[in-house]
């Protein structure tokens, strides 16, 4: 079968279209045949070997799919690795029913990028009525999907940070109150003058480096920031204790792969962003459809972040 298979860590060159062996289901795991894979910026991470967790070589990326089984359903499933292929395996318990009326690329926005914005507002940081949100690189996949759901469950205001004027105006139309340049030089000031002069009491981060140090120095008090990725691939400043006890504030950090163990964790949102995206009150965004054999061209348009919403890899083309 065809798939992007690496032989050694790299930037997006590494990455080539090559014939390897079909996958077999073991027990207690499903073949799917890949109708879409989804495209990620942690695979970026994971194919120049600076995920969270290592790789191994060979290597086929790509951690979710949607497609059919053999028995004809329509799933989509987190595969961990093998997604860019036209055959993955997925463990049983982490293979999700998509119901109709949601589309290929929105299943897969939901099954990650949704999951994760989920529990970065309800698990990680406690969203309340009323309260303030700053979310970082709001028209991603994470951010997009996080602005709306911060709107549905009562945020007071949402502010949004962007590279470019275009994405800063689609996170107005996904419902920001607030859309500002994600620049660090002077992002604190901007972020505060965005909340009416007032500190923010949530900031979804996951850009790193001075971006973070800016953004909790933006948190009120009883604040919370939640970090979930490093997309400048700059690590942040120390945060000294008292720093956290003066205003009361909550630094946590957030990795969807810590969910895997208890599956519900998956399911139960999932299941409610599905019936929200059904019902017509959340719209993923899918920013990109590429063939496989443009793969290298999709990971430098993250790298560069010229993408928006989710993008998908299609292993028939």
């Amino acid at each position: 079968m065809r798939a992007v298979q690496i032989t050694e860590f790299g930037g997006p060159e590494v990455l080539e279209v090559s014939d390897v062996e079909e996958p077999t289901a073991g027990e207690g795991q499903v073949l799917i045949t890949v109708d879409r894979a989804g495209i990620n910026y942690a695979d970026t991470h994971q194919v120049e070997n600076s995920y969270l967790s290592k790789a191994e070589l060979p290597l086929i990326p790509g951690g979710e799919v949607v497609g059919r089984t053999a028995d004809g359903r329509r799933v989509v499933a987190l595969v961990g690795s093998g997604g860019y292929a036209e055959k993955a395996v997925a463990h049983a318990p982490y293979v999700f029913d998509v119901p109709e009326g949601v589309s290929d690329g929105e299943a897969l926005a939901l099954v990650l990028q949704g999951t994760t914005a989920w529990h970065l507002l309800k698990t990680s940081t406690h969203l309340k009525a009323g309260e303030s949100v700053l979310v970082h690189a709001g028209a991603g996949g994470v951010g997009s999907l996080a602005i709306q759901l911060a709107k549905l469950w009562g945020a007071g205001r949402v502010i949004a940070t962007a590279s470019s004027d275009d994405k800063r105006k689609q996170t107005l139309e996904l419902g920001a109150d607030a859309a500002i340049d994600g620049d660090p030089e002077g992002l604190k000031d901007r972020i505060i003058e965005a909340n009416g002069g007032k500190p923010v009491d949530i900031v979804l981060e996951m850009v790193g480096g001075p971006v973070f140090d800016e953004s909790f120095a933006a948190l009120g008090r009883f604040g919370r920031l939640v970090t979930f990725g490093a997309a400048s691939r700059q690590s942040a400043n120390a945060i000294e204790p008292s720093r956290l006890m003066k205003g009361s504030k909550t630094l946590a950090g957030f990795w969807l792969a810590d969910c895997f163990k208890t599956p519900a964790l998956l399911g139960d949102p999932l299941n409610e962003l599905f019936e929200l995206a059904g019902a017509g009150q959340l719209h993923p965004i899918v920013g990109g459809d590429y063939a496989m054999s443009e793969v290298a061209t999709a990971h430098e348009d993250l790298r560069a972040r010229r993408t928006v919403g989710k993008l998908v890899l299609d292993p028939a083309r």
